[in-house]
């Protein structure tokens, strides 16, 4: 469209004018709208992207968690002293999981922090217990202040997502048996790395007890 000059006082052109102003105005508002479409189409498609893959990731972890190894995980068998379950514990078995995969020579350190939470430093060897350590830190909290025996961890954020139940543990709180509600994890911890056969052996026989198959763990090689 060719836009001419409008002459002052000819009202033909002063109409053509106007027509040309609200031609310009409708234009300018099917581009806002379109604008506005084209925002809203990006945002859609970005979250749906975002859900797709918060959805892919969800899938991805249920589909690599480890089987059922007991459809009916106990009740801890007795409640917790916190003061005297910190320290270092040197991990005998576990119910191998992706996280662990292939670990050998792990420990866990449990200390007291001032606002109450537990810091936790998990490490580990590849190849072989003497192998090179990596590390892990993370915090838990109580969930059960009755027993102390029910804590939630996380190691990535502010989310405590993670459960660690104390299901069993000696009285002078020299192992401890760890696992969780859904009966696909279990850790056989020791306050000494290497302790006798036969402890071990005990061990094992309370980890049947309590429901678990000890033929599906791992047993954890310390240096």
């Amino acid at each position: 469209m060719v836009l001419r000059q409008p002459v002052k006082g000819a009202r033909g052109d002063d109409s053509a004018a106007s027509a040309v102003g609200a031609e310009g105005l409708s234009i300018r508002r099917a581009a806002s709208h379109y604008g506005a479409m084209k925002q809203s189409t990006a945002i859609k498609i970005a979250t749906g992207v975002a859900a797709a893959a918060i959805g892919g990731l969800f899938l991805y972890s249920r589909a690599t968690r480890p089987p059922v190894i007991n459809p009916q995980v106990p009740e801890p068998a007795k409640p917790v002293e916190l003061a005297r379950y910190l320290g270092k514990w040197f991990e005998l078995a576990r119910h191998e999981n992706r996280f662990q995969k292939g670990l050998d020579g792990v420990t866990a350190e449990y200390a007291l922090d001032e606002d109450g939470r537990i810091s936790i430093v998990n490490s580990g060897v590849q190849g072989g217990p003497r192998g090179e350590r990596g590390y892990i830190e993370g915090h838990a909290i109580v969930a059960d202040d009755a027993t102390n025996a029910k804590l939630k961890v996380s190691f990535f954020g502010p989310l405590y997502t993670g459960d660690y139940w104390v299901l069993d543990h000696g009285d002078d709180y020299e192992w401890s048996i760890v696992g969780e509600p859904s009966g696909r994890y279990l850790w056989l911890l020791s306050r000494e790395a290497k302790p006798a056969p036969a402890v071990a052996e005990a061990l094992l026989k309370r980890v049947e007890a309590l429901g678990y198959d000890r033929w599906a763990l791992r047993i954890t090689r310390q240096g």
